[in-house]
């Protein structure tokens, strides 16, 4: 069951299930605050970093069944983080739409590109050497990935060029993610008032 509200860029979701309880609040013109609490320690790093780089203003409280796995949390978390974006944008009037991002952490490349096309897809290109990274298994990004971009209403391409920490790899997939978000959802000043494609919606 989902509820939301929604005023300006800025919207609140509630999504409970009987294997999690979520409550998400997002502001598209903040200024990167956040207040993150999971239950996942390094599932809470990641969207902090998606706050702080994207200027997102963004609340998520998850409680879920973690005695039996991370993988509900982390993957209704990006539903109702994706919901609420989705939901904050609007009709996408004046946006610039495309955003994309090259991330270097020390050895490690990233590089991720998005349309806020309406038109969810997922092209995840990463590799991991591990299969935990302390507690969390590393298949999970790719859901919390996917499961965003389903609910955004965003095709987005995620690609690690290079890497061999498992850390790096995961935190510039989130902070390209952050800053092609930025980029995308700026209003263009020429076209504030139009939505950015020739069907006349997205």
């Amino acid at each position: 069951m989902t509820n939301a509200t929604q005023s300006k860029r800025s919207a609140s979701v509630t999504r409970n299930t009987t294997e999690t309880r979520i409550s998400v609040s997002l502001d598209l013109d903040g200024t990167g605050k956040y207040s993150v609490s999971t239950g996942i320690g390094f599932l809470d790093h990641m969207l902090e970093q998606l706050s702080r780089h994207s200027l997102m203003d963004l609340t998520v409280k998850a409680e879920g069944d973690l005695h039996i796995d991370f993988h509900h949390t982390t993957e209704d978390t990006g539903i109702a983080v994706g919901e609420a974006f989705n939901k904050a944008l609007g009709d996408r009037k004046g946006i610039n739409r495309y955003g994309h991002m090259y991330i270097p952490m020390d050895e490690t490349l990233t590089r991720v590109a998005l349309d806020l096309s309406n038109r969810p897809y997922l092209i995840w290109k990463v590799g991991f050497s591990k299969p935990k990274l302390g507690d969390m298994d590393t298949e999970l990004f790719k859901e919390w990935f996917q499961a965003f971009a389903q609910m955004a209403g965003a095709t987005l391409h995620v690609e690690n060029l290079y890497g061999e920490n498992n850390h790096h790899i995961v935190e510039s997939c989130f902070k390209g993610l952050a800053r092609a978000l930025r980029e995308a959802v700026t209003i263009d000043p020429r076209s504030a008032a139009a939505v950015p494609s020739t069907k006349g919606s997205l």
